[in-house]
């Protein structure tokens, strides 16, 4: 049993998503098809997939904030503007796969303005690129050459708006078409130029075909119709100007202009202005709206022609330019609200998409939404920024419609966050979308859900807890296994005196009705309340369904410091609190219900005390009578619900445990900590199993799926991380790759049966099994001694392989070389197999070897693997590593020969001594007095 249950532990999670900062502020652009977003994260543009709802690339700034930028029709390029005043365009990425390396620059302009640019916008043929400065000039530059084509100056200031007017019309193909600027800056002035100029063309002093002067403030908004006949123009006067800029003067005036040293006459061109639209908020964006992509017809009626306006009311409006009225409002408007609240919502600008119908508006508070006109609905949010993550839960609103669908489609779909602000975002598991659920006044501290997963409970620095429940919405997106869905406050409990930060709600369902049982909420008055939730529905709500003030049901003063986390046991008999006094505590629950009549109450059962710092997280194991908690002194412990005694202690964060569950049947533990990591444990080992890392800040929330096969970590650097169970797949992998291994090996040993060397070799290097390779050489190199043969490694066969083994697995073999050379138990076998080499091999080969490496291993860093130095410098790490030993094994080879010299006489001497004739010792002495008295006589 111990055994199985080892097999089943979880010992490998991977990260399968990732929700980080989108937008932080700054310029955002959208390509035609709607498909991608380009948007500013710090110094940071980023792209990413609206299908995929993943982030494709980031593209290298240059550490300055991006204050213009733009993406052209043809998507080719992503132009922007930085506060440095330089201009940088780079190529936009057709591939959808995720770039792991920024994307670099095509051309740069260190100095394109001598001020910074707050607005650029490209031609609908996607050659030229309009920029506008604060020092009132404005630049045309060829996007694809990255020159300047025209200048205009004598702007009164800031340049605020800027569109091109180049009317597409069919019958001129083959003639000169006429392309225009306009412009608007804060003199409250719009002028119209002229770019066939060529007095522009040539940098003088351009003076407008026209100026339009009916604005009183900054005109912040310009767009023209496909015919180049209507110009619509909206400002921080809160009105809205319909133009006809296709009028010449009634009075066929002429006006003549000089050029190639002959007058040229045209009729003189004055905008007639024809409608006037009173918006009643400051106007921060304006366009024309087309049908599927088509022009707007061009005829003297304006009742065909529709605009939209968004600005600091929050909500864009589509407008009837004839009759100035608004046909239809997307999103809501903000009246009501205080000052703070008005500038976090209002509009920073709107993006038509006419290939889908859809408005994307640019909030202030960093969301993006998106607007369908077809459906006059939003289909998507962005949340561009979520600050630190405080909590989190996963939410199940749907349920299947058919019997045949598998429920486990439906659970888990979205996941609630709550976030250093009074919004509670639940996001889509899905795909990239997000809602903000307003009511609370202040900050959300903490979330919970009921038993089924539908109903969301969150409480909050204004002192209140409120029950949110799905609304189904009367829209659809398509998709026919997520249709969208709404959540609206159902109930809202009030009576603490201080924050609510903890809370917890009934974990089984009522058995008579679809009804909601209890819940408990935790404050810093440090006391516990128990809440009657009998009149709400665990199912959906009406949207007009009115809110219900629960009645609390007990109040108890539970600990001395501030309660950090509540939990509420699976059968509904037990509460757990744990609290800042570094003790937990356990409630015997007592709920009853008769008809109308609910009662309810808690008993202290037991105090779990031994942590030494405050009690963060407390949660009961679904399976066992025991009890989970972490504590601010990096401890997580096991508690018996028996005695509240100490079962375990996991010790292994180097900060503060914020939060704790069970999974795996209640086999193991997963904790979050302040160090930025969680981590896996074995309860019955005591051991980490799997350390998760990809956050920099403390871990505040932790939630895992209803399967357990996917948790979710949200810490405080605004990073979510969806880590996904991925044990068997590991143990697969593991288990192919061993089989693999076993056919290889069996392969290289019929192949040395065989005496076929060169695909043993060639296997024994694919499968990176030096030692192998190593045996095979040894064995050759034995077997020379014993049998005569010219061959240098010791078979004519081994020096052919040699002499013709590809480039790579050559490189592959000098490492292994390099490495056995640095052995003296194996520098026999390196130096033989490396003569070999040397001898057959002329150094151009063995260069192009590295070579062919070097191509092998960009390949592979580009695909995001991982790879060693290639090329001349793997040549130069191999050499340098080959000439010390071998010179060491050099000078060793070298004493051993004049060691062997004295051998020899040693051993010459020790066979006159042992085995020659006898000396007689008298005879011995009397030569040597000889010698002795011969040497004196001398002397």
């Amino acid at each position: 049993m111990a055994t199985e249950g080892r097999s089943k532990l979880k010992t490998a999670f991977k990260n399968s998503h990732v929700v980080a900062p989108l937008y932080t502020g700054g310029p955002v652009a959208i390509t035609q098809d709607g498909s991608r977003l380009v948007t500013c994260v710090g110094e940071e543009a980023i792209l990413t997939d609206l299908l995929e709802g993943r982030e494709i690339c980031r593209f290298a700034g240059d550490t300055e904030s991006i204050t213009a930028l733009c993406v052209p029709p043809s998507a080719s390029h992503v132009v922007l503007f930085t506060s440095s005043l330089s201009l940088r365009i780079y190529e936009l990425p057709k591939a959808k796969a995720p770039l792991q390396k920024p994307v670099q620059p095509v051309r740069v302009v260190a100095r394109a303005h001598d001020a910074p640019v707050h607005v650029c916008k490209s031609d609908p043929t996607s050659t030229y690129l309009a920029s506008g400065s604060a020092d009132g000039v404005v630049k045309v530059w060829d996007i694809a050459r990255g020159y300047v084509t025209h200048v205009f100056k004598g702007h009164g200031g800031v340049v605020s708006a800027l569109v091109f007017n180049f009317p597409f019309d069919p019958s001129s193909v083959g003639r000169e078409q006429k392309m225009q600027l306009i412009t608007a800056s804060v003199d409250t002035r719009i002028r119209i130029f002229d770019l066939s100029s060529s007095t522009s063309k040539s940098g003088g002093s351009v003076k407008p075909d026209a100026v339009l002067e009916e604005h009183s403030s900054v005109p912040r908004g310009l767009d023209v119709t496909r015919d180049g006949r209507w110009l619509v123009s909206g400002g921080r006067d809160s009105l809205v100007f319909l133009w006809d800029i296709s009028s010449k003067s009634s009075h066929g005036d002429k006006v003549s202009s000089k050029g190639k040293g002959k007058e040229k006459e045209r009729a003189a061109f004055v905008p007639t202005l024809v409608k006037t639209i009173t918006v009643h908020e400051r106007v921060e964006a304006v366009g024309f709206l087309r049908d599927n992509g088509d022009h707007v017809a061009s005829t003297s009626k304006t009742g065909d022609i529709q605009i939209y306006t968004g600005g600091e009311k929050g909500a864009v409006k589509i407008w009837d330019a004839r009759s100035g009225a608004v046909l239809f409002t997307l999103g809501h408007e903000q009246d009501t609200v205080d000052e703070e609240q008005e500038e976090q919502r209002q509009i920073l600008d709107v993006l038509y998409n006419p290939s889908n119908s859809i408005v994307v508006s640019v909030h202030a508070d960093q969301n993006i939404l998106f607007h369908s006109l077809t459906t006059k609905s939003l289909t998507r949010q962005l949340v561009g920024f979520n600050d630190e993550i405080v909590d989190a839960t996963f939410l199940s609103p749907y349920t299947p419609s058919n019997p045949v669908d598998s429920p486990q489609n439906f659970k888990d779909t979205h996941i609630a966050f709550a976030t250093n602000s009074s919004l509670i975002r639940v996001c889509s598991t899905s795909k990239l979308d997000a809602r903000l659920l307003s009511g609370h006044a202040e900050i959300v501290l903490c979330l919970d859900r009921d038993h089924s997963g539908s109903v969301l409970a969150s409480g909050s620095k204004d002192r209140s807890a409120r029950i949110w429940s799905p609304v189904p919405s009367s829209t659809n997106e398509g998709d026919s296994t997520t249709p969208s869905v709404e959540w609206r406050c159902t109930a809202i409990c009030e009576g603490h005196t201080e924050s609510v930060g903890a809370i917890a709600m009934s974990r089984k369902p009522p058995e008579d009705s679809d009804s909601l049982r209890f819940m408990f909420t935790g404050s810093q008055d440090k006391t516990i309340k128990m809440w009657d939730l009998s009149p709400i529905s665990s199912s959906s709500s009406s949207p007009d369904s009115q809110v219900i003030k629960c009645k609390s049901l007990a109040t108890h003063k539970a600990h001395e410091k501030d309660i950090n986390s509540l939990d509420v046991a699976p059968n509904d008999r037990l509460l757990a609190s744990g609290s800042q006094d570094r003790t937990t505590k356990i409630w015997q629950i007592e709920y009853t219900r008769t008809g109308t009549t609910v009662r309810g109450e808690i008993k202290l059962l037991g105090t779990c005390k031994g942590h030494k710092r405050g009690v963060w997280s407390v949660k009961f194991s679904r399976t066992e009578r025991i009890l989970a908690t972490g504590s601010g002194d990096k401890t997580v412990k096991l508690w018996s619900l028996d005695d509240f005694s100490c079962l375990k202690t996991f010790e292994g964060h180097t900060n503060s445990v914020l939060r704790v569950d069970f999974i795996n049947a209640g086999m193991q533990l997963v904790s979050a900590a302040s160090d930025g990591l969680v981590k896996l444990w074995n309860i019955r080992e005591e051991q980490c199993t799997t350390t998760l890392d990809n956050h920099e800040d403390k871990i505040w929330a932790l939630a895992v799926s209803s399967d357990e096969s996917t948790i979710v970590s949200g810490a405080a650097d605004s990073v979510v991380t969806f880590w996904r169970d991925c044990t068997e797949e590991q143990e697969q992998e593991k288990e192919s790759k061993r089989a693999e291994l076993v056919l290889k090996e069996q392969d290289f040993m019929n192949y040395i049966s065989l005496n076929d060397y060169r695909n043993a070799i060639l296997l024994a290097l694919a499968m990176s099994q030096p030692g192998r390779l190593f045996s095979l050489f040894k064995s050759l190199s034995s077997s020379v001694s014993t049998t005569p043969t010219s061959s240098i490694t010791g078979h004519p066969a081994v020096d052919e392989v040699l002499r013709t083994l590809p480039g790579s697995d050559l490189a592959r073999l000098l490492r292994y070389i390099r490495d056995w050379n640095a052995n003296a138990k194996t520098s026999a076998v390196a130096q033989r197999v490396l003569h070999a080499i040397v001898k057959t091999r002329a150094a151009e080969d063995i260069m192009n070897a590295f070579s062919e490496e070097g191509s092998l291993a960009t390949l592979i860093s580009e695909a995001g693997g991982p790879h060693e130095k290639a090329g001349n410098t793997a040549l130069k790490d191999v050499i340098d590593g080959l000439i010390p030993y071998t010179e060491r094994h050099l000078a060793r080879m070298d004493k051993l020969v004049q060691e062997s010299y004295v051998v020899d006489y040693l051993l010459g001497e020790m066979d006159d001594g042992m085995f020659g004739t006898e000396y007689d010792l008298e005879e011995e002495e009397v030569h040597r007095m000889e010698i002795d008295a011969t040497v004196d006589v001398e002397a």
